[in-house]
């Protein structure tokens, strides 16, 4: 009966449980243009992207947070598909932000600490390459401070198993379905939004707010 119910708790708290029901969510603040001039882009693939999402609104500096696919073969995949499996992509969020008030090293430290990026193509009970760790760069200077900050923290043993995220150049995104959109913000009493994003968004404070500054309206 005890491995029934754990088999029945795995299932129940995997990302792709329950990602069918379409309600639209009401959507973040749409950025200026004033302010989209002074911004940076960095895309990141941490497991279930309404965790990432989570995670980097609650940062200053940080504009908009839009989860997505990225990295597959697939044009415009349907959230179906790419939980399959087959069509490449990963889920990822395609993070904005004002490099004068957050560095993309900053990020990347947010990022590596809060998933495990020891873990190949899963984390937790979301298993599959749509999960992988993956760091998709847009120029030699977002390459360069990934691959830094990478080494420097397989150099250091920081986590017990090497670090297998995923360094690659940018080839394409496509914004995930509007019900995905901020659903953390939306479905915070969801058992997986309970369970497994709150979790993630509770260590960012423990780990990083003493040192970084995050959002207070959130």
């Amino acid at each position: 009966m005890r491995n029934l119910i754990f088999i029945f708790l795995g299932v129940f708290l995997a990302c792709s449980f329950g990602k069918g029901s379409e309600n639209v969510n009401q959507q973040q603040p749409t950025p200026t243009m004033d302010t989209l001039q002074q911004t940076d882009t960095a895309i990141f693939g941490a497991g279930c992207f309404w965790c990432v999402e989570a995670v980097f609104q609650r940062i200053e500096g940080v504009v908009k947070v839009e989860s997505g696919y990225a990295g597959g073969h697939v044009k415009n995949p349907p959230y179906r598909e790419v939980c399959e499996g087959t069509t490449g992509h990963a889920e990822v969020c395609r993070i904005i932000f004002d490099p004068n008030k957050v560095s993309f090293e900053t990020l990347l430290s947010v990022f590596f600490q809060t998933h495990d990026p020891t873990t190949l193509n899963r984390q937790g009970n979301d298993i599959g390459t749509q999960y992988r760790s993956a760091i998709f760069y847009l120029n030699e200077a977002q390459k360069n401070t990934a691959t830094q900050v990478k080494n420097k923290l397989d150099a250091e043993h920081v986590f017990a198993n090497p670090i297998v995220t995923e360094i690659t150049a940018f080839t394409n995104y496509y914004p995930a379905e509007d019900y995905h959109q901020n659903y953390y913000n939306q479905n915070s009493d969801q058992p997986y939004c309970k369970f497994v994003v709150a979790p993630k968004v509770e260590k960012l404070k423990k780990v990083f707010g003493n040192s970084l500054l995050l959002k207070k309206d959130l």
